[in-house]
Order: structure tokens, then C-alpha cells, then sequence
């Protein structure tokens, strides 16, 4: 039986099972370690180890080895992988300590622990609900975070205890809050000494949150759930930062926390700590040195901006104690070394991958569609370590580099391992191959060159027919679209092989392009993206007459997206002719603080900003169709978003077509509901645009 690409596509999660991933290096370079499901539709990981010198792959550890039946997973953990965007099982992650001799990892609630020497695996006997183990440098203890504890237990399995535990309900130890997750990308609340004798940990006190109650309208039976969950201008939680030794004293580390709300960045590396932390603004951040004996801090650089301050990889140090950090200098992010700029024109860092001894080894753009890994010496070279338009990330280990490549000549990740001597080995994918292969034209379209890709049906004959129009953004900060990565480019080319010329545009704000491409929607969210997408679509149509008619014009998208969507038809009625909006953010005071707060100022202070970037003002501009869409259990973009924009267009006396997803969080991996969604979207389409 033919699988329809929806359905193929959230049963391979998008074409990423079976991709190593999670690839980390030994110390000596002599082996790599990675997850890899055993093929392309299983979502269960396993652990793998690559042999450099031969080239030989082996299993370390099989999950359904040790489990029987289904995982289970607390609250916390599902709530974990919510922020993570985690959809796959088994083995998600692992960490090796600095000796290379053992590895642990959660499973089912469980935390196990892997002798790379023996391959022997065994079940640690710790409490339950196991979350974000990780293995001391030394390789004597997994520290983890269980019920709201900070717990350490013997790589043997012996002296489980708890370091520190919650003095309230309210505090958590050892995790991550929701907006440091969700929005700060940063997913641990604890991190070892270098010398495993003591620990830097998180504690979060939710008790300021405003609770909110997310029920299950399809099950009134049961009760709804209590979440606390920080909206545009109300408290955050109370985020502290503890030295804790293995005895359990306790040392808080000290700072303006009244003035740097956020605790942003912590590394643990060669010397004294570092943390970073922002203002609640985020124009405002203090990179601090920590002494753990006494939790004082001593400022090594203050960042401001007067926009916002973008949050990149953590600062770090160099092995003789100098800081390194990515910040802002003449329109682009660069590589500092205690304050000097040393990466040169002309690089967009986007990340750090590695401090080495005389080098940085990084990710960087000089196109912003494609990411390359560039070596930039302390002395202010840069080598391009990859080439070639195509998105790359690496890993090192002794003289090992692990480079994974995905570009627009095939749809995929290659992930090889460069060895010392210039010769190299690729890690097998399994994953399922794509049943076609997008045609992608890339142009940079209006007066801000915005990078936008065009796709047309395979079969079209260039000039032969005029077709309808859909735009396809995701449009907003932080997430970019048009980048040289086949897979990126599927689902669009699915939908142009419908009948449709699909349009897939970055506009302002989205990365790559420096901090003045991402400031230009300060405030002005609403007017600065839908005007991108307008001029977007305007460039598309002056390149191919023939082949694009603007009288027809749809638009679609999920989260800022879908917000972009039902924006389009509702302020641009005469360019746009049907929307689908998906998880849509329709009133931005219901949206969380860090990400709102930071582009939209505080509602208090600006309630003019928020009103007119909010959708619910706007309900009596329909007159285009819309359909919402949206998860009942979405705990991020809550479903009240949908529910008051579709008040708001009633009272109005507008009509429009509501979607609830019963059970469906802000993801939507199931596949019966991908699939059945995107055929309900295209059909949708169709009817109002007579594809």
C-alpha cells in the first residue's frame, strides 16, 4: 500500500530517524558514540560506537534489551522533551565522562550506566522519574535531577542520595524553568566541577507564576491540569545559582538578581566557573566569574544593546583563563577574546563548537543560507574547516573531527569522520529515503534582499500554466527557513506538487543575516514581517510571471507562523486570499515572557505595542477564508489563543473554520493526525483557490 508523504513524513519524524545523531568524540580520538535508531520508521535509539581506525560499527546499548514493553515517562520528562522538541524514544541522550570509561543514560524512568571497556550495562538502583543524568569528569558518580531533588548515586550503583532537596512544592533543584528552556535554549540546571568533587545547580521556585488550568474538553471527567506559566509581564520564577559540595553544603553564588533576572549561560571549564546572566529587558547582560568557596562574583564584561542582546553559545575560557564570547561588532556576531574581537569579516558566528588551545572552532555563515565550520585563530584568522552551500556542524575529539553535511544536491545528513592522517570514514545513515527530491530556486527578493526559496510542481512546464500561490513561513525571530538543506524543503515541495507554486521567505528578524536584520522588528512584529512576506511574494511574481498568479494567493504556517498567517488575511486582504493558521499567537499578553518581552517591550509599560501587534483587535478586518488549527494540550501556545481570536471574529459576525487537536501538544507527531491535518490544510486550500 502507497504511504502518503504526510503520513511517511511524521512516521520517519521528518525524515530524521535513522540519522546518527548526539555524536560525541573520546578524549583520544579512538572511538565516536552516537545515537541511532535501528532504521527509519523505529522511534527507539540506540547507542553506537564507531571504531576510527577500522571504521567498524557496533551497538553499545539496545534499549528493548533492557525494557520490556512500553517507556514510561514522568511529567517532568515529557515536559522535558516538550521544550526540547524531542519526539523520538530510547536512548535521546547520553553523556561519557572526561575518561572515556563510562556512559550513562535515562531510560523508562531509569537511569543506567554502560562500561565502554566490558560493554556491560546495568540498571543503577536510584529513585524513579530519572531526569538529564550526567557522569562526574573523573567518572565516579551520575549526578541527576528526580522530584525536584538533586540526587548523586555511584557509577557501581551504590550511595544513591540526595544532594539537596525542595524546602516548598514549588522549588525544582537541578532543572531547568520553563522559560530557560523554552526560550533560552538551555536545557540544564546543573554542571559538574572539573574535578567532580562539587556541582553548580539550579534552583527555580515557581511560587511567583500565576497558575493557568489546561483541560481536556474531550475528557470532562478528568481534571484539568495545573501549569504555572509565566505570560508577557507577569513574575517569572525565582531562579538561584548554588555551589553544593558532595556533603551537601550548600553556597549560594551571589549577584544583582533584582537587576539580571535570567540566568542565561553557565560553564564549568578550566578555572572558576562562568556564568551569564540578563536583565529582565534583556538589553543588559553581566558575563561573571564565580568563586565557588565563597559564591562571589566578579564582573569580566558587561554586554548592552540597545534593542536586545541575543543569547548564542556560553562563554567560556581558554586554557590559560582568558574569555571567550560571541558579541555584537560592526553588524555581526563575532568571536571575543577577553573583549577583542579576533574573527574577522566575513563571518556571521552563529555558534561555538570547541575552545582549543589556540583556536575557536565555530559554525558561521558569509551566506546565510548556509552554515559552515570555520576554525578562527586567537590571532584573528579564519579557516574554513567546510565548504560548499550546504548546512554543516562538527564535533572534535584529540585529532578526530566529526563533520555532519546537509545540503540541496541530496536530501539527508552525511556525517563523517575525518581522521588524523586526512583519510575518513562516514557513519551509515539508515533513515528512509525521501520519495522525492525538492526543486529548490533560491533568490533574494525586495529592497532587504530577503533569502527566499521557490517550488514549483516537478512536473510544471515552465511558462505553461499560472498557478496559485502559497506562502509558507515560519517568518518570526530565532527560527530561519531558507537554508541549504534538502530536507528543509519537503513538505513544501509536497505542496507544490499539488498544484501549487510554494514560497518559503526569511524575513526580518530571522537569523543569519546580523544584528540589525534581526533588531528591524523591535516593536514592530506585525507590520515588519507580514511586509517582508508582501515584498516576498511581489519579487516571486515579478520573476515569474508566467508561472505565479497573484490572485490566488494562500498562506500557511504553525506557531509565529500560523500568527503570520491569520495576520495576512486579516491586514492584507488584497494580497492574501486564504490562510491556515497553525498554533497561532493571537494575543501577545498570553504569550511567555522572555520571548514576548524581548521584541515587544513590558505590556505595562508599552500597551499601545501590544494592541497593535495583536490579532484580537482585528477581528472585524476577515473577509478572506481562515482556518484555525490548533492542540487542545499545548502548553506553550495555549489553546486560548485560537479560542479568543475566534471569539473575537464572532462577535464580529466573520466567519471562519476552527480545527481543535484533542490531546495534541505544540507538536504534532502523531501520525494519523499529521497526516489527516495536512490533507484537511490542502483541501482547504484547494476549495478557496480553486487549485
Amino acid at each position: 500500500m502507497t504511504v502518503s508523504y504526510p503520513r511517511l513524513a511524521a512516521r520517519t519524524l521528518r525524515f530524521t530517524l535513522g540519522v546518527p545523531r548526539n555524536v560525541t568524540v573520546a578524549p583520544d580520538g579512538r572511538t565516536v558514540r552516537f545515537v541511532r535508531t535501528p532504521d527509519g520508521v523505529t522511534r527507539t535509539g540506540l547507542l553506537w560506537e564507531l571504531d576510527v581506525a577500522s571504521g567498524r560499527e557496533s551497538v553499545l546499548v539496545d534499549p528493548r534489551d533492557l525494557i520490556d514493553g512500553d517507556e514510561e515517562l514522568s511529567a517532568a520528562e515529557r515536559s522535558r522533551r516538550e521544550r526540547s522538541r524531542e519526539s523520538a524514544a530510547g536512548i535521546v541522550g547520553y553523556d561519557v565522562d572526561a575518561t572515556g570509561r563510562w556512559a550513562c543514560f535515562p531510560l523508562s524512568g531509569a537511569l543506567w550506566a554502560t562500561h565502554l571497556g566490558t560493554r556491560a550495562t546495568r540498571r543503577l538502583d536510584t529513585v524513579e522519574g530519572v531526569i538529564d543524568p550526567r557522569l562526574d569528569p573523573t567518572g565516579r558518580l551520575v549526578a541527576y535531577a528526580a522530584a525536584g531533588e538533586l540526587r548523586v548515586v555511584g557509577v557501581d550503583g551504590s550511595g544513591d542520595r540526595a544532594l539537596v532537596s525542595p524546602a516548598t512544592a514549588t522549588q525544582v533543584w537541578g532543572q531547568a524553568e520553563f522559560i530557560a528552556a523554552e526560550e533560552m535554549t538551555r536545557f540544564r540546571g546543573f554542571w559538574w566541577a572539573p574535578d567532580g568533587r562539587s556541582l553548580l545547580v539550579e534552583r527555580y521556585d515557581d511560587a511567583p507564576v500565576q497558575t493557568w488550568h489546561v483541560a481536556d474538553p474531550a475528557h470532562p471527567e478528568r481534571p484539568a491540569v495545573e501549569q504555572r506559566y509565566p505570560a508577557a509581564g507577569t513574575p517569572n520564577a525565582e531562579v538561584t545559582l548554588w555551589h553544593v559540595d558532595l556533603d551537601g553544603t550548600t553556597t549560594e553564588v551571589q549577584w544583582d538578581r533584582d537587576a539580571f533576572e535570567y540566568l542565561a549561560r553557565v560553564s564549568w571549564g578550566h578555572a572558576d566557573p562562568v556564568v551569564q546572566v540578563l536583565s529582565r529587558d534583556q538589553k543588559t547582560s553581566q558575563v561573571l566569574s564565580v568563586d565557588p568557596t565563597s559564591g562571589a562574583t566578579t564582573v569580566l564584561r558587561e554586554l548592552h544593546d540597545d534593542a536586545w542582546l541575543e543569547l548564542t553559545s556560553a562563554p567560556t575560557r581558554l586554557s590559560d583563563g582568558r574569555l571567550v564570547l560571541l558579541e555584537d561588532a560592526d553588524d555581526r556576531r563575532r568571536v571575543s577574546v577577553d573583549g577583542a574581537v579576533v574573527s574577522p569579516d566575513p563571518w556571521q558566528v552563529r555558534g561555538v563548537l570547541e575552545v582549543l588551545d589556540d583556536s575557536v572552532l565555530v559554525t558561521a555563515s558569509d551566506d546565510p543560507t548556509a552554515v559552515q565550520v570555520v576554525r578562527i585563530g586567537l590571532d584573528g584568522t579564519a579557516e574554513p574547516v567546510t565548504s560548499g552551500t550546504a548546512v554543516h556542524s562538527a564535533v572534535v575529539g584529540g585529532d578526530v573531527t566529526v563533520v555532519a553535511r546537509s545540503g540541496l544536491d541530496a536530501v539527508g545528513t552525511r556525517t563523517t569522520v575525518h581522521r588524523a592522517d586526512g583519510t575518513s570514514v562516514e557513519i551509515a545513515s539508515v533513515a528512509e529515503p525521501a520519495p522525492f527530491e525538492p526543486a529548490v530556486r533560491l533568490l533574494q527578493a525586495g529592497p532587504h534582499a530577503l533569502r527566499t526559496a521557490v517550488l514549483f510542481p516537478r512536473d510544471h512546464v515552465p511558462g505553461s500554466r499560472r498557478l496559485p500561490v502559497l506562502m509558507d513561513p515560519y517568518g518570526g525571530p530565532h527560527a530561519q527557513r531558507v537554508l541549504a538543506s534538502g530536507r528543509m524543503f519537503l513538505e513544501p515541495q509536497w505542496f507544490a506538487d499539488q498544484g501549487f507554486a510554494v514560497v518559503v521567505a526569511d524575513g526580518r528578524g530571522t537569523p543569519g543575516r546580523g544584528p540589525a536584520f534581526e533588531r528591524a522588528v523591535l516593536h514592530e512584529l506585525a507590520d515588519v514581517t507580514l511586509q517582508d512576506q508582501v515584498d516576498a511574494l511581489q519579487a516571486v511574481a515579478e520573476q515569474f510571471p508566467d508561472d505565479v498568479d497573484t490572485s490566488r494567493v494562500g498562506i500557511t504556517g504553525w506557531s509565529y507562523g500560523g500568527y503570520l498567517a491569520a495576520l495576512a488575511v486579516l491586514d492584507r486582504p488584497d494580497v492574501f486570499h486564504a490562510a491556515v493558521a497553525g498554533a497561532p499567537v493571537t494575543e501577545w499578553r498570553l504569550y511567555d515572557t522572555c520571548y514576548t518581552e524581548r521584541y515587544l517591550g513590558h505590556p505595562d509599560e508599552q500597551p499601545d505595542v501590544y494592541d497593535r501587534n495583536s490579532l484580537l483587535t482585528r477581528g472585524d478586518r476577515l473577509e478572506r477564508p481562515l482556518l484555525l488549527v490548533h492542540g487542545l494540550a499545548d502548553d506553550n501556545v495555549v489553546a486560548a489563543h485560537t479560542l479568543r481570536l475566534s471569539s473575537a471574529l464572532l462577535e464580529a459576525g466573520r466567519a471562519h473554520s476552527v480545527l481543535p487537536l484533542t490531546g495534541v501538544t505544540h507538536m504534532t507527531p502523531q501520525e494519523t493526525v499529521a497526516e489527516n491535518l495536512k490533507l484537511l490544510q490542502l483541501e482547504f486550500l484547494r476549495r478557496h483557490l480553486q487549485a
